[in-house]
């Protein structure tokens, strides 16, 4: 479970295992206490809305945990972000930049990948603070090239450099005309990554450790909310400078810098989950160098982490009903041939692991709330379902874990729902494990810098923040980024006696929600708690875009992204934005749909638009 993350040593750390093997383990352990968070800005369908409809869970969950506790630092940042103002400083020298291609360094690393860097301000209202170098990959054009593709699977947190590396096979089509770029956003991977330490997972055994340990981590709310004090403030200290500048709107502009460092004019853009939040920001920060920019499993602009959270425990529930049903057709099913029974049995397993949690050879015991974590990876995908099912069947008869635990590797998923960050889990569409190298990066030419008068001065200085060796990616930086982003992104910040009053209602509407998933859930609206306020500039500023259109894919079955998110970003937008309605399952249309790639990748490479609310369905896909 997620506070496990901030108050239990990592069995990892104990004494005599081999570096590699703690590593190892303490990255899987880290991925699983954040799998809750992991695509929170794609987390799940069902429906704040519909929950509120009811007067049960949405209601509650919206009414508890919106609203904050000012202080100069939060208006501060809040101000920062205002970044539509005319008033900037002078940022010729980073807009001058050329980057500079070279093989990827690193066993394993695809033959046609390229690496390359560019520099950013780490303060864009500072520039001359300090700078961030970022790590960046493309797959070159083998056509006529007509510029570059952006590419964002989503988090945030995930590494692009390392899933193109392994996922870039699923766009090659679009190298008929681009070449096909992803970077790792600033925080995240070799560009200046965040961390929390190992302190954060540490605790001694005293009362406090043991409530918030407890298969009832809610039950002390104050000594809960003690250690997610220490914990923000352990990760602010390891993590530097650059988590007060991480947020969306950040990216955003570092996205633009990458822009014209390829040569670009405008930003040609295929954003999954997260990345459909970092495009909609884009186009209100940059509507004049909009391109054509698509957005597939469109996250949410407006909802609160908690009504985010609500929708994530009822979404996960409805796809795990699902499996359940499939489950209960096939005669291998450990739960046996009645769906209504298997819904309960579920809820008794985690039940009972969280209780007597089984022990495992490198990752410390497994409990229920770790097979949540599971469950939930596995059901971004039908594809992994079957094995899912023996999973499940080798952890019911013979307690063995390591079925389970390999859909836990990652946490982050392809568009195709496949584990992409190493440790890599054994799936079927899983690249081989034999290597976790990322690649090496070779250095940026940044062009001679002019004043916008034409007189010489200094590039960026590089040394300030270079890029950091994969060996040296803390391994907690999944986690890490996933929740610095988020809460950068988020402007609630409820004070300790608001989430004291309102935490037992809370919790019940979660459980309503979702038997499986409530309390996984719902320490997602705590994790903030202790940091600096968010920005308001996604909620208040991201609408109305003058830019050119946009397409945004909604798929029906989507396990992390519901269908209403695509048509609420849609209207907030305005006119810019054309909707291809997918009627399918899975998370996100572009790996799982050859109507939605072909319509996409028209749109990409030729202009060509569907008109807005046409669909695509089962019918197209076979």
């Amino acid at each position: 479970m997620l506070t496990r993350l901030l108050v239990r040593p990592p069995a990892g750390r104990r004494a005599g295992r081999p570096h590699s093997l703690r590593r190892r383990a303490l990255r899987h352990r880290a991925v699983i206490a954040a799998a809750g968070l992991a695509l929170l800005g794609t987390t799940l369908p069902a429906t704040a809305a519909e929950a509120a409809s009811t007067g049960s869970a949405g209601s509650a969950g919206s009414a508890a945990f919106t609203g904050s506790d000012k202080s100069a630092a939060s208006r501060t940042s809040v101000q920062r972000a205002r970044t539509t103002e005319r008033t900037e400083p002078d940022l010729t020298s980073f807009y001058r930049q050329k980057v500079t291609w070279a093989a990827c360094q690193g066993e394993g690393m695809p033959q046609d990948l390229q690496c390359g860097k560019v520099t950013v301000p780490l303060d864009y209202a500072k520039p001359a603070s300090g700078t961030l170098e970022l790590a960046l990959a493309r797959i070159r054009a083998t056509g006529d090239k007509r510029g570059s593709v952006v590419l964002n699977f989503g988090g945030p947190g995930g590494s692009g450099v390392t899933e193109l590396a392994y996922g870039g096979k699923d766009f090659m089509n679009l190298t008929d005309g681009y070449d096909v770029v992803s970077f790792d956003p600033r925080g995240v991977g070799r560009s200046a990554p965040v961390t929390c330490g190992t302190a954060a997972y540490e605790t001694d055994s005293g009362s406090d450790a043991d409530t918030a340990d407890s298969a009832d981590p809610l039950r002390d709310p104050e000594a809960l909310l003690r250690q997610l004090r220490v914990a923000a403030a352990e990760c602010a200290k390891h993590s530097g400078p650059v988590q007060e500048h991480i947020g969306t709107v950040d990216v955003s502009r570092d996205l633009d810098v990458i822009r014209q460092a390829l040569g670009d004019r405008t930003l040609n853009y295929l954003g999954f989950s997260y990345g459909t939040r970092l495009g909609a920001v884009y186009a209100a920060q940059f509507p004049d160098k909009v391109g054509r920019i698509a957005l597939d499993g469109v996250d949410t602009l407006t909802e609160s982490l908690s009504e985010q959270g609500i929708a994530g425990a009822k979404g996960q529930q409805t796809a795990l009903d699902d499996f359940l049903n499939w489950c209960a057709g096939d005669v291998a099913c450990p739960f046996g041939t009645d769906p209504r029974r298997a819904r309960e049995d579920v809820v008794q397993l985690v039940r009972s692991l969280d209780e007597d949690p089984v022990p495992t050879t490198f990752s410390g015991p497994f409990t229920g709330q770790d097979l949540v974590a599971a469950i939930g990876t596995a059901l971004y995908s039908e594809e992994l379902w079957p094995l899912l099912e023996r999973a499940l069947a080798s952890l019911m008869e013979d307690g063995d874990t390591r079925g389970v635990e390999s859909f836990t590797g990652g946490g982050m998923t392809t568009p195709g729902g496949t584990p992409v960050l190493p440790p890599r889990p054994t799936t079927p569409t899983a690249e081989p494990a034999a290597t976790t190298a990322e690649p090496t990066v070779p250095a940026t030419e940044p062009a001679a810098p002019t004043t916008p008068g034409g007189a010489s001065r200094p590039a960026p200085d590089a040394t300030q923040g270079t890029l950091t060796d994969a060996e040296d990616v803390p391994m907690d930086n999944l986690p890490a980024a996933l929740v610095a982003v988020n809460c950068a992104d988020d402007p609630d910040r409820p004070g300790a006696e608001r989430i004291t009053r309102d935490l037992a209602r809370l919790r019940s509407a979660y459980q309503q929600a979702s038997p499986v998933f409530g309390t996984y859930r719902l320490t997602q609206v705590l994790l903030c708690y202790g940091r600096p306020q968010g920005t308001d500039f996604i909620r208040e500023q991201v609408k109305d875009v003058d830019s050119a259109k946009m397409l945004l894919v909604g798929t029906r079955g989507d396990p992390a992204t519901p269908y209403r998110w695509t048509e609420q970003t849609a209207k907030r937008l305005g006119d810019a934005a054309v909707v291809l309605d997918n009627k399918g399952d899975g998370h996100t249309g572009y790996a799982s749909s050859k109507c939605v790639q072909g319509k996409v990748d028209a749109f990409l490479l030729y202009g060509s638009l569907p008109p807005t609310g046409s669909s695509c369905g089962d019918e197209d896909d076979g």
